[in-house]
């Protein structure tokens, strides 16, 4: 059993935060999770999911909307800059951002902590260890791909929500489950979200 902090965004495509969270709960791993104000607003209007209360009340809101109750993850406050993943001395296995506004790619890449997912996200940087980004805009300027560079150069993973289609996908779940698995393979962690390439040629022979 891991522990992975994971951070949502204001940006389109907040399911790809809540699908990777109820496989890594799946799968059995403990999560610390931080989502921006603007995160929270994107999963009102694209998911129907509103968190409203104390952190405590919205942690079980998240819950119930991964259909998930007695598991391991704890929902920190935008602004606790005390909390736990603030520090380089709490121990993780690394931190995906998904999605990822360029405002808050280009914080991080600056070294900015104007609040606890920038800072959790440099403290990792800093710690030497695994950050995934999943960037959510198009097109892109130059100054959103210097940032992206500047990260990669860092050994941040960015890894842009693209779908495959050599997989065939039958609907909007095989495209989320494609981008959620390339995600937990930079983390090297198991899962059959999507069928490998290699699978897919030894079914056609």
């Amino acid at each position: 059993m891991a522990k992975y902090t994971v951070g949502i965004t204001g940006a389109s495509g907040v399911v790809y935060g809540t699908r990777l969270i109820e496989v890594l709960l799946d799968l059995g791993h403990c999560l610390d999770v931080v989502i921006t104000s603007a995160g929270e607003k994107v999963l009102k209007d694209e998911l129907n999911l509103t968190l409203k209360g104390s952190t405590t009340e919205k942690q079980k809101q998240l819950l119930d909307h991964v259909y998930k109750s007695e598991v391991q993850l704890t929902l920190h406050d935008i602004q606790d800059i005390g909390a736990v993943i603030a520090s380089g001395s709490y121990k993780n296995d690394g931190m995906i951002i998904a999605p990822c506004t360029m405002g808050s790619l280009a914080s991080i890449a600056a070294g900015l902590s104007s609040n606890l997912l920038e800072r959790a996200a440099d403290v990792t940087i800093k710690e030497g260890r695994k950050l995934i980004i999943v960037p959510r805009e198009t097109p892109l300027s130059a100054i959103h791909l210097g940032n992206m560079l500047k990260l990669s150069q860092l050994g941040v993973r960015i890894v842009p929500p693209v779908p495959a289609f050599y997989n065939h996908p039958k609907g909007l779940n095989d495209v989320i489950n494609f981008v959620a698995g390339k995600v937990l393979d930079q983390l090297d962690i198991k899962h059959s979200l999507f069928p490998r390439w290699e699978q897919i040629l030894n079914k056609e022979s």
